[in-house]
């Protein structure tokens, strides 16, 4: 019999040959080597999508403060819970790709209860809403507390992107760049607020909350510019414990 004869042969429904089963188990341990380095090599080159997160670990909150409507509805704390506290200043959202604005409006200046589930990155904290009058209610008893009076702090030109302010804070991840653009536009379009990411903190927050130049949300221009990295003029102001960016288009700059 010849020695090409004598040779293992794998058949598929039977025993692997005794031959072939030392040169089976090496290969799939190196296959194993292999595709284990290319995934780290590939999630290595990929950006770092940021501590920002939903905060289920915390549990529903419920607070109570001042809402304002515009540009994007937030509340300033008053009474505080647990890991929200009281002089904080909060963004709100809807649940998904919808904002808060339909229900705020009619709240505006008013004292309210807010429940919802917090989503965190950084200094960038967003209440997402309950369903109904369980996550949105007036409350009595508002005894003279208005919001706090802006604060000017003069024009700045800033550098960045920008970017919706729920994925942002941590509904996707990642909530930044070109990758995200498509999903940031669909959310902004539901009313969530835009926020601008500063290369460079500005008062210390490198979050903005973004508004028109007369206060108001943003109109339709910023579509062209989410995700990009861009440069930006505009009047900025403290409100409570955020800073909104008053941004003038006229000025937009593409960087890269």
């Amino acid at each position: 019999m010849s020695d090409r004869a004598k040779s293992p042969f794998f058949v598929g429904y039977l025993p692997i040959p005794q031959g072939l089963r030392s040169w089976l188990i090496a290969i799939s341990i190196l296959l194993l080597v292999l595709f284990a380095a290319v995934s780290w090599a590939v999630g290595t080159t990929q950006d770092d999508p940021g501590p920002g997160a939903f905060r289920f670990d915390f549990g529903r909150q419920t607070v109570t403060g001042i809402l304002e409507a515009k540009p994007y509805p937030l509340v300033h704390v008053k009474q505080g819970s647990e890991r929200i506290p009281a002089g904080h200043t909060i963004i709100l959202s809807g649940q998904g790709k919808n904002g808060a604005i339909s229900r705020a409006e009619p709240l505006d200046g008013k004292l309210v209860e807010a429940s919802g589930v917090i989503l965190k990155r950084g200094d960038l904290d967003m209440l997402q809403l309950r369903g109904g009058e369980a996550g949105l209610s007036a409350k009595d008893g508002q005894g003279g507390m208005i919001a706090p009076k802006p604060e000017e702090l003069g024009r700045w030109k800033v550098a960045g992107e920008i970017c919706d302010g729920k994925c942002l804070a941590g509904a996707m991840r990642p909530g930044t760049g070109l990758a995200h653009r498509a999903c940031a536009n669909l959310c902004l379009a539901g009313g969530i607020a835009p926020v601008f990411v500063s290369s460079k903190p500005v008062e210390g927050s490198e979050f903005l909350l973004m508004a028109e130049s007369d206060g108001g949300p943003l109109g339709d221009w910023f579509y062209d510019y989410t995700a990009v990295y861009i440069s930006l003029e505009g009047n900025v102001e403290r409100r409570g414990g955020l800073l909104v960016f008053k941004a003038d288009p006229d000025t937009i700059e593409v960087l890269k």
